[in-house]
């Protein structure tokens, strides 16, 4: 195995039938429905081609981390590994939500207004964001998972769903059934950064290696585990600051909103 691979050899692409056609799948549900969408009035308008853009980038940054040859190092290099999670966490789902069309009406009452309501309802999705985050980054469930092999299959899905809740939840690409005020989600995005910034902080300051198959592994470019560690947590900690930039702009939009509602009319004299 070459223990020093480039950048050009990260970014190779291997051949996984399951993962290149369920991403096939959704890409052609997808370009049909946005040239039928733009067919009808406004359509142009509310589904511009910037977001069609947005949502090739999502796929191709979800095949990257899914179906590259950066996956095969798991065991060598726990900061790549990270940073092929953060990149399914923090990078496709803005990307995926963002190319959803504006516009879009789903009635609460519907079995599509009711799964969305209840995957992008805040506590849920903070719900199940934090036991992903914090089950799967203490020792136990981490060691657990690389002997089941849950870290190659299931983890991944696991980030992809948790955090496309999570920034679901902040984006509001749904907003006829997802109420909120921009203070309700900046306040949001504060909380969600909890957890993922808490673990980040942990391996920045760990004196040890804390994951057992990490302990005598042979790293990637002469990296030590421990700083295989330490740069996992720097990746982590940089991942979660969009989200955090977010949450910034919309409590500033929501102060803003608050303080220009308060003024009165003054009186003519």
């Amino acid at each position: 195995m070459n223990l020093n691979p480039s950048f050009a050899d990260l970014l190779t692409l291997n051949f996984n039938l399951l993962i290149w056609a369920g991403l096939a799948l959704v890409a052609a549900f997808y370009f049909w429905q946005f040239a039928r969408f733009r067919r009808g009035p406004g359509g142009r308008q509310n589904w511009p081609v910037w977001k069609a853009a947005l949502f090739v980038l999502s796929l191709l940054s979800a095949l990257w981390a899914l179906d590259s040859s950066a996956a095969v190092y798991t065991l060598n290099s726990m900061a790549l590994y990270m940073a092929r999670l953060m990149v399914l966490a923090e990078l496709v789902p803005p990307l995926l939500l963002l190319s959803v069309p504006r516009g879009i009406q789903l009635s609460p009452q519907s079995p599509l207004g009711r799964l969305f309501s209840v995957l992008f309802d805040p506590w849920v999705a903070f719900a199940v964001w934090t036991a992903v985050i914090l089950y799967w980054n203490i020792p136990a469930g981490f060691n657990a998972s690389i002997v089941t092999n849950t870290a190659a299959i299931l983890l991944p899905a696991l980030y992809l769903i948790s955090g496309t809740m999570i920034w679901g939840a902040m984006l509001r690409p749904l907003p006829s059934i997802q109420p909120g005020a921009f203070g309700k989600r900046g306040w949001f995005g504060f909380l969600a950064a909890l957890p993922m910034m808490s673990i980040a902080t942990w391996w920045l300051y760990a004196r040890d290696v804390l994951y057992q198959p990490y302990v005598g592994a042979v790293c990637l470019w002469n990296l030590t585990p421990l700083q295989n560690q330490q740069i996992s947590g720097w990746i982590m900690m940089l991942a979660g600051m969009p989200a955090l930039g977010l949450a910034v702009l919309q409590m500033m939009a929501w102060l803003i909103e608050i303080s220009g509602g308060n003024e009165q009319p003054q009186p003519r004299s």
